[in-house]
């Protein structure tokens, strides 16, 4: 059985094994699993984007004539070089293509192939698991340390520095999805072009803005100490298909804005313009329930409020299919909680 794990995984993406050139990609973090396709087709071949050297196959209509892989592999290129085949599993089966495939001499061809979240006993993993010739890799949501590692990774190529308290927080709103994580940083990086430290201010200007992911009633709700709202909205989100880490997402940003602004309260300024000077690009219709949220909490007690939603982040991470349910059990928390003043 060749299914790669932890260091392993590195160490082969690194140094792809030629004497396996059949890769196969799955698992729930869709990102992750196109980044590393991208990156082992582009170590395969000159020139990724030449139809001559890369060919994509739909899997779908692999499933048709499977015999095609093999064909596809075995074609020897009008002008030499090397040669990358790279193909999107779908719902049809294919695999019979992939079982000849893996008894065939392979030379200068790469094959990557990129599935979903496979069950242990799916066709198309126990064939790549099973043959000598090719590799099966899970590509799974992030935890705390791999996302720590892609942001130091992203600075240090820009050269930026970033403090531990407030790296402590762009990480807690990453995750879920590698690419969509990685634009979040590179976007920070474009936006703090030319300066030499990211802060607070830039990850809160930047990264995750709630207005424009549609999830103010939500948070607004839970932080209003209004459970009911709470209940109704985030099942509207649910269905309209947002993704429960994104809402967790907007909750941290919330909190963390939210947190701001009861400092410069306590510094002696009015609810009214710690909310307007706290917030960028407040809509006016949201106003009055954020400054209601404001006086339901110290900037003590939502510092404990940060630090909970971290942790249910981390657990969301980790129990992906309870997501939902972690989600909607932390905004309630703030709901029940918010009621207790002082």
């Amino acid at each position: 059985m060749v299914a790669l794990r932890g260091r392993e995984v590195d160490s082969f993406l690194a140094r792809p094994d030629s004497g396996r050139p059949i890769i196969l990609l799955y698992g729930p973090d869709a990102g992750l699993v196109r980044e590393r396709a991208e990156a082992l087709i582009a170590s395969a071949v000159d020139d990724p984007s030449d139809p001559f050297s890369t060919v994509r196959l739909d899997g779908d209509e692999l499933a048709a004539e499977p015999s095609r892989l093999v064909d596809e592999a075995m074609t020897i290129p009008m002008f030499g070089g090397r040669r990358a085949i790279r193909v999107r599993a779908g719902s049809k089966n294919f695999v019979s293509g992939v079982e000849t495939l893996a008894l065939s001499a392979l030379k200068d061809c790469r094959i990557v192939i990129e599935a979903g979240d496979l069950k242990p006993d799916a066709a198309l993993r126990k064939a790549c698991e099973r043959a000598k010739t090719a590799v099966a890799i899970g590509c799974y949501t992030d935890g705390e340390r791999d996302l720590a590692k892609l942001v130091d990774d992203e600075f240090r190529n820009a050269n930026l520095r970033i403090a531990p308290d407030v790296r402590a927080l762009l990480v807690s709103l990453l995750g879920g999805d590698r690419q969509a994580s990685r634009n979040e940083v590179r976007k920070l990086v474009l936006y703090t072009h030319g300066q030499s430290e990211v802060t607070l201010d830039d990850v809160m200007a930047v990264v995750a803005d709630a207005s424009e992911l549609k999830l103010d009633p939500v948070i607004d709700g839970a932080f209003a100490g209004k459970p009911s709202l709470v209940e109704t909205e985030f099942t509207k989100a649910m269905n309209a298909g947002s993704n429960p880490g994104t809402i967790m997402m907007a909750a941290q940003r919330h909190a963390a804005l939210m947190h701001k602004a009861a400092l410069a309260v306590d510094a002696g300024s009015s609810e009214s313009s710690a909310v307007e000077g706290g917030f960028p690009r407040l809509h006016f219709s949201r106003k009055a329930i954020v400054e209601a949220g404001l006086r339901n909490f110290t900037a003590q007690r939502l510092l404990a409020i940060i630090d909970q939603l971290g942790n249910a982040a981390l657990e969301m991470r980790k129990q992906s299919a309870l997501a939902p349910v972690i989600a909607q059990r932390a905004l309630l928390a703030i709901a029940v909680n918010a009621r207790r003043r002082g």
